[in-house]
């Protein structure tokens, strides 16, 4: 995958999907974190905690691969 990638490019599936691929260990970490942030969100403040916790950990598998690839270049 170029490092020259877009922020539309790197919303479709076919370039996270590669990205994630090739960089394992942060595709580990991303893992952990949609698990954990929503578990903490309900520990912090309940049922609005936890969807604000979803809500993080949605935008961060997305956006990880562009800010990743944006901070490498």
């Amino acid at each position: 995958m170029p490092s020259t990638v877009s922020l539309t490019d790197s919303l479709k599936s076919n370039q996270r999907k590669a990205f994630y691929e090739g960089h394992k260990n942060i595709a580990l970490i991303m893992i952990l974190i949609m698990f954990v942030f929503p578990l903490f969100g309900v520990y912090i403040s309940g049922l609005l905690g936890a969807a604000l916790g979803m809500l993080i950990s949605v935008v961060t598998y997305f956006l990880t691969p562009y800010v990743t690839l944006q901070l490498s270049a």
